[in-house]
């Protein structure tokens, strides 16, 4: 059973940055993407960015675009979301998922595991 733990959220103020953390228990499966996703009070959870492991690609939402960076670690087990220029509307909070198959993007039941979340809050 593959744990994942976010770190990294908090109190920000608009336009500030933010890195989150997100730590596997186990060694990445290179095959597997990894993704992050967000979940605002009252909406449903939504893609915000996923990296493929071995291959190093990216896919962002839209509205990330150009604000946000996924990327990894192999050495140890980690990936990351820097989020910059944020925006009362990316507060939510976040949670790093690895996927069940190998061509997982934005589609939340194609992940298998699962953190607890990680709280962002932006503030005027």
């Amino acid at each position: 059973q593959v744990q994942l733990m976010e770190s990294g959220g908090g109190l920000v103020q608009i336009g500030g940055s933010l890195r989150l953390s997100c730590a596997s228990s186990e060694r990445f499966a290179s095959i597997y993407p990894m993704g992050w996703f967000r979940r605002s009070a009252g909406k449903e959870r939504e893609f915000v960015a996923s990296i493929v492991w071995s291959a190093s690609t990216t896919y962002y939402a839209d509205f990330v675009k150009g604000r946000f960076t996924i990327s990894r670690d192999d050495a140890n087990n980690e990936v990351y979301l820097q989020m910059n220029a944020l925006k009362p509307g990316d507060t939510a909070e976040y949670y790093c998922a690895q996927a069940r198959t190998s061509y997982a993007q934005g589609d939340p039941s194609d992940y298998k595991y699962w953190g607890q979340g990680t709280q962002v809050t932006v503030s005027s």
